[in-house]
């Protein structure tokens, strides 16, 4: 029998995963912790559960962040599925150029976005709130989407296309009956990402969000600077929990297929 000789790469990949996962594994931990103080066990209780969901602040942002997620990714979803098919039938010389300023959004900081957001709004004297909020997501969001359905249209077969109209398809039938369902998973994809970025916002958020109107990271942000309470690691918790069943849920889906 041969020995097993250690790999480094084990420990590597052991250290990575601890590294990961080891602040996440404690703040599970200690949002079942009997003690406000996150710093010593006291008892198993559920009772920051039951105080997160007395929290109506909380609660609010929360619908507010789902809410904001879902416009600003639908809303990116069409406008860079637009400029992708765009894109990717014109040809002239400053292409290049274009697709580099397309993506910017995603290479600038978001401090600096968010303060041209802001300057940008101010100029236009658009009251800030939910109008600023969506508009500034869906800007930062379009890239995602974009950068993912042009590298699933690099992949297609353009002679499917060619054969739709050759076939006497219309414009507008070829494009629902062939390209859109060869792009959609692209199209999901890149929803998924534009939702999980605008969820996860804080910085841009702050710039360009009103003074009645919170978001669930600006909410978390305004409680962690007093210290991490339970009801944030509680919270964190089911969002963990949640996302997690959303995979495994995904994962079963595509083994069925």
């Amino acid at each position: 029998m041969r020995k097993k000789h250690f790999r480094p790469s084990t420990l590597y990949l052991a250290l990575v995963l601890l590294i990961t996962y080891l602040p996440i594994f404690i703040v599970v931990i200690f949002s079942f912790n009997d003690s406000k103080l996150p710093v010593a066990w006291k008892g198993f209780t559920l009772h920051w559960y039951a105080t997160l969901f007395q929290d109506r602040a909380l609660i609010e942002a929360l619908r507010n962040s789902i809410v904001l997620g879902v416009v600003s990714s639908a809303a990116a979803a069409v406008i860079g599925t637009l400029g992708a098919l765009g894109m990717a039938r014109v040809h002239y010389k400053t292409k290049g150029m274009m697709e580099y300023l397309s993506t910017v959004p995603i290479m600038l900081p978001e401090i600096i976005l968010g303060m041209v957001f802001m300057a940008f709004f101010s100029l236009l004297r658009l009251p800030f709130g939910w109008t600023t909020l969506v508009i500034a997501h869906t800007a930062f969001c379009i890239p995602y989407v974009y950068l993912m359905v042009k590298a699933r249209l690099v992949g297609i077969d353009k002679s499917l296309e060619e054969a739709a109209r050759d076939l006497g398809a219309s414009p507008r039938r070829t494009f629902f009956d062939i390209t859109l369902p060869l792009i959609l998973p692209a199209v999901a994809s890149g929803c998924v990402l534009a939702f999980a970025m605008s969820f996860d916002d804080v910085v841009i958020s702050i710039f360009v969000n009103g003074p009645t109107l919170s978001t669930l990271p600006i909410k978390v942000y305004t409680h962690m600077r007093t210290g991490v309470t339970p009801e944030i690691n509680a919270l964190c918790t089911i969002l963990l929990a949640v996302v997690t069943l959303v995979l495994l849920g995904s994962n079963l889906l595509r083994r069925k297929k």
